[in-house]
């Protein structure tokens, strides 16, 4: 005799709330999942480039690609946004770095409530910069973290969780990937698992809670008397953006590329040692830095020896960097 056949989940009903590249990342991974995605919500156009022209998304760009229709309000707080979002029907809202925030409304509104893609291990830095600070602090793992929302920030339940190490010579830009990789993984098992109530909600100890604040132009200033291996996370956390900078004389001098020697650096923080095609030793509060690629005011970012090849008369050995003008802000965790 054979048992009753179990009727299939239905399918379930998508909205997808996102704007930058990670997110769309996620997206495209639940439309080749061939999730129904019924809606996406994203930010409004914003002027970029040179000519300050209204830019899509990288998230609206990807919807468009796919015929989902996009909906980009200023706020959902509104109760046309709310009522709007009600019409979709949706059972479960997805959310990636969208930039607004979710009224209690909108949270309560899917049967299966609203799923962030966050990109740490919580409860380990809540907040709009994980990635960065997770460098910045020296961790050696982070991850990804599918988790239930609620009205805190990034306080929910997690219900899934994804590890990676971080590597030695990893950037902000480098990590972000692999995480928006590991995020658009996450999210698709999560949905897979939902309906069948296979995802266990945990909550989070808030005693393990860090604080990614947003990053800041004045924090991506060097203060040479900081360790080398401190400022090594400082250049490769800040890389794509704000971008690690000192002076000379007054001009700007950003740091794309930088490496610790555990070296006596038997100079005054700040000073230039050594110069050549390997890099530009600099001495700090403990050990060196060699500065491998580099960005002069108002020119492109080039590697050392291209670098040296038009500078090398300002960068020589027993030059001394310009201090900061006001210490760079802490970070508290």
């Amino acid at each position: 005799m054979t048992s009753p056949s179990v009727p299939p989940h239905p399918p379930l009903r998508i909205v997808f709330a996102g704007t930058p590249e990670f997110a769309a990342t996620a997206l495209a991974a639940l439309i080749d999942a061939r999730f129904e995605v019924v809606a996406v919500y994203t930010q409004p156009d914003r002027p970029a480039g040179r000519g300050r022209k209204l830019q899509p998304s990288p998230v609206k760009k990807m919807a468009e690609e796919h015929a989902i229709p996009v909906f980009q309000p200023e706020t959902l707080k509104s109760s046309g946004a709310v009522a709007q979002l009600r019409a979709l029907k949706p059972d479960v809202m997805v959310v990636a770095a969208y930039g607004l925030l979710l009224p209690p409304e909108v949270l309560e509104l899917p049967p299966y409530g609203c799923l962030n893609i966050h990109a740490s291990l919580l409860p380990r830095w809540r907040g709009a910069a994980p990635i960065q600070r997770a460098i910045l602090a020296g961790d050696r793992e982070t991850g990804i973290t599918i988790m239930q929302m609620d009205e805190g920030l990034d306080t929910g339940a997690m219900l899934l969780k994804k590890s990676c190490p971080i590597h030695p010579d990893d950037t902000a830009a480098s990590l972000h990937d692999r995480l928006a990789r590991l995020g658009a993984e996450a999210i698709v098992e999560a949905l897979q698992q939902l309906p069948q109530g296979r995802l266990i909600a945990e909550q989070q100890d808030d005693k393990q809670a860090c604080y990614a604040r947003k990053l800041s132009k004045q924090e991506a200033v060097i203060d040479w008397h900081l360790p080398a291996v401190t400022l090594d996370r400082l250049v490769r956390a800040f890389n794509p953006w704000p971008v690690a900078q000192t002076s000379l004389e007054g001009k700007t001098l950003r740091i794309w590329a930088a490496r610790p020697l555990a070296e006596n650096p038997g100079a005054a923080p700040g000073t230039i040692i050594e110069t050549g095609p390997e890099g530009i030793d600099v001495a700090c509060g403990e050990g060196v830095l060699r500065l491998t690629k580099l960005q002069p005011a108002g020119g492109k970012p080039m590697d050392v020896a291209a670098f040296l090849n038009g500078h090398a008369h300002l960068l020589r050995p027993g030059v001394r960097f310009d201090p900061p003008e006001t210490p760079p802000p802490a970070n508290r965790d």
